[in-house]
């Protein structure tokens, strides 16, 4: 019988990291191996040692290409990349694991492209990392929208009461406020809508956070940035039968989210977002990266470390990441 389910490439993320602790945790659950073909991007002697640091009872198998992978019970395939010096201290910023960390995802892209793969999943990498090993991106979002060649892109996060895309991500709030423009809100908010719709909700509501406190109450907070950046956005994807309702100040339109009364949050900028998401579900939350030709799935938090090395780091968020990735990929099929 073929086997069906769709193949996840999973990137380590940081040697340095939970990383390769995460990965070799949550592909001891039998519900992964339920739900896709997982296929590990990194370095096997670097799994091998997080494998031992948590007690996992998987052996590791070395291959060169997706084609070799044979997905069997008890045994995680890797494409073996063999940049990371077994004497890599964990917990430590290191050029190398940052490097190492780029050319994971850009192998993983590359067998996206060659459709040997059918979603990326993402452990973390660390940015300062990432640029001392030569890589100058803000982060996975921008590096993957470099490396597939696309112009624009947004990161969804996802917790379990609450989901929520970003106008901005990686940039300085004055610099974010001058970048927000009618044609950027209303992009992103077309891209939210369409991954959501691919998901299985027939027709989104889509709730738009302001910019200023309280939206601006009509000019009294800020110097009409609502009117000008997001309203006429709003007005055209209204036109269009979109339920889009906003701009509504960000505190009380997340208290409503959380309650069930949208299905998406529209962020203007970072932290706007990602506070309340953290707040309300670090341990399962996910990164999404929306408008790439290949889906891609993330946990959302960082290398952690604090406590990489001791073998204790959860691995809720990376189950989470690989069963949306999975879903998404199915569906898209």
């Amino acid at each position: 019988m073929t086997n069906t389910l769709p193949v996840i490439g999973i990137t380590m993320g940081d040697a340095s990291g939970v990383g390769p602790e995460v990965v070799v945790k949550s592909l001891a659950h039998d519900a992964v191996h339920r739900q896709c073909r997982p296929l590990v991007i990194g370095d096997a002697r670097r799994l091998e040692r997080a494998n031992e640091l948590v007690g996992g009872k998987a052996t590791v198998r070395r291959i060169k290409d997706a084609t070799e992978a044979r997905y069997e019970p008890g045994v995680i395939d890797c494409i073996d990349l063999g940049l990371i010096p077994d004497d890599l201290p964990f917990g430590e910023l290191s050029a190398v694991a940052g490097d190492a960390a780029y050319r994971y995802i850009a192998r993983a892209v590359e067998l996206a492209q060659a459709h040997q793969i059918d979603a990326i999943c993402t452990a973390p990498l660390n940015k300062e990392a990432l640029h001392a090993g030569g890589h100058k991106f803000p982060g996975h979002t921008e590096m993957l929208a470099h490396l597939t060649g696309v112009d624009e892109v947004s990161m969804m996060l996802v917790a379990p009461q609450l989901r929520v895309i970003h106008v901005t991500t990686h940039i300085g709030i004055i610099d974010a406020i001058r970048k927000i423009e009618p044609g950027l809100v209303q992009r992103t908010i077309e891209r939210g809508n369409a991954t959501l719709v691919k998901a299985g909700i027939e027709k989104p509501r889509i709730g738009v956070c302001g910019i200023n406190p309280h939206a601006g109450e009509n000019g009294l907070f800020g110097y009409g940035e609502e009117e000008e950046k997001i309203i006429p956005a709003v007005k055209v994807l209204h036109e269009r039968g979109l339920d889009v309702t906003g701009p509504l100040p960000a505190d009380t339109l997340f208290y409503r989210a959380g309650r069930g009364d949208f299905d998406l949050v529209v962020a203007m900028y970072h932290d706007q977002g990602h506070g309340p998401v953290k707040v309300l579900g670090l341990e399962a939350g996910v990164n999404v990266t929306v408008g790439l030709d290949v889906i891609r799935t993330s946990v959302d938090h960082g290398t952690a470390f604090d406590i990489a090395g001791k073998g204790i780091a959860d691995e809720g968020s990376m189950l989470e990441a690989l069963r949306q990735g999975a879903e998404l990929a199915t569906r898209r099929h």
